[in-house]
């Protein structure tokens, strides 16, 4: 399920650069991208808590989904943001894009020491 995990925050981190180059330019991100964004990232922490019940998470899984939390707490604030329909500030954007690339690469190297 790790596996399936990582996948999924992949294809979330996609479109977070696209989100991310709109923040970047100064405009409202495309509102379709935003929600897949959230479902995506979503789905990946459901997957997470799933293993961790499971007791298959090892520590550094169990690690990785709390820094994916705090991701995440940034990006329902950013949403905050885009729901009134406020440009995002820059550095919120990378903090929450660098918190989510650090609880990415801790999964990551959970599922390459299995």
């Amino acid at each position: 399920m790790i596996i399936y995990a990582l996948a999924v925050f992949a294809v979330a981190a996609l479109g977070g650069l696209v989100l991310a180059s709109s923040v970047l330019r100064g405009k409202l991100a495309p509102w379709a991208i935003s929600i897949l964004h959230a479902l995506l990232g979503a789905t990946g922490l459901v997957l997470l808590i799933v293993t961790v019940l499971q007791g298959q998470g090892a520590g550094r899984v169990t690690a990785a989904l709390g820094i994916l939390v705090l991701a995440a707490l940034g990006g329902f604030y950013l949403a905050s943001l885009h729901l009134r329909k406020q440009v995002a500030p820059k550095a919120v954007v990378f903090v929450h894009a660098g918190v989510a690339v650090v609880g990415f690469l801790t999964l990551l190297s959970a599922a390459l020491a299995i």
